[in-house]
């Protein structure tokens, strides 16, 4: 999936919304339960309810992980379903890896040659030789953690080096010698502001993936008025308010609606600034 496509999804649908897929046996209505695969009964409804309203999916790796061999078959069932049944949906493998090269490489294969996902989140920490083996693979996306929603994000991502250049900063500079728009995004969360700002001022031409709408209190409103650019830019995950917004037989129905609701603002931000 190029940027060109992944621009006519936003235009098309009139949204920018990902949907993601951070299912919790815990937290699915309990009817579920009794499926000879919960996880994925659980997923193939929320996507058959959401897909029109939204351009991408972002399983997190941490909720499949943890049900051991059940959840990865439970997560490649999903991918092939969305493969199959919704072609036009980018999928993202929300797995914040990054490792010695070597390492990285046999991640890289994992997802997108096993899983055959669109994008893979990565963290930078590690430097340059731990992220390019994911950028061997044409059509197939980068997306470092720049600077995230969480409150940890303060430790270590906004201090400064003599010069007062931020972590992040340097980050987002450096890494753009590495791919550039075509090939890498960014992890931005929505509670950072108007940080934003400097992130456009440094990275004016990638897609920027933002968390933190929703339940952690990022504004999509001030998202967009600060992190958009002329091909939208943005993709925002909510992950929460759409899966667990109903737990009785009803829930696809309702995460359906709110899924709508999302995407009807998000039509509102696209007109506002001209796209």
């Amino acid at each position: 999936m190029n940027k060109e496509q992944i621009i006519d999804q936003i235009r098309c649908k009139r949204s920018f919304l990902c949907v993601g897929l951070d299912t919790d046996l815990k937290k699915i209505p309990t009817h579920l339960l009794d499926e000879e695969d919960p996880i994925f009964a659980f997923n193939k409804a929320i996507i058959d309810a959401t897909a029109p309203y939204c351009i991408a999916y972002k399983p997190n790796l941490a909720f499949y992980e943890c049900q051991g061999v059940e959840g990865w078959n439970a997560l490649e069932k999903t991918v092939n379903y969305l493969r199959k049944n919704y072609p036009e949906q980018m999928i993202i493998a929300d797995a914040k890896r990054g490792d010695i090269g070597n390492t990285s490489q046999m991640y890289a294969r994992t997802f997108f040659e096993q899983m055959d996902v669109d994008a893979v989140t990565v963290a930078p920490y590690m430097g340059e030789d731990s992220v390019t083996p994911f950028l061997g693979y044409e059509g197939k996306w980068v997306i470092l953690l720049a600077l995230t929603s969480n409150k940890g994000s303060m430790d270590f991502q906004m201090t400064e080096d003599k010069e007062g250049e931020k972590l992040f900063q340097k980050v987002l500079c450096r890494s753009q010698e590495w791919a550039d728009a075509n090939q890498m995004m960014y992890v931005v969360g929505a509670t950072q502001g108007q940080a934003f700002e400097e992130i456009r001022r440094l990275a004016p031409n990638h897609f920027l993936l933002v968390p933190g709408i929703g339940a952690q209190g990022g504004s999509l409103e001030d998202v967009c008025k600060y992190g958009m650019n002329k091909e939208c830019g943005l993709i925002v995950n909510n992950s929460r308010a759409i899966l667990y917004a109903d737990k009785s037989e009803n829930f696809a129905v309702v995460a359906g609606q709110k899924a709508r609701e999302m995407q009807q603002m998000m039509e509102i931000e696209l007109e506002r600034y001209g796209i």
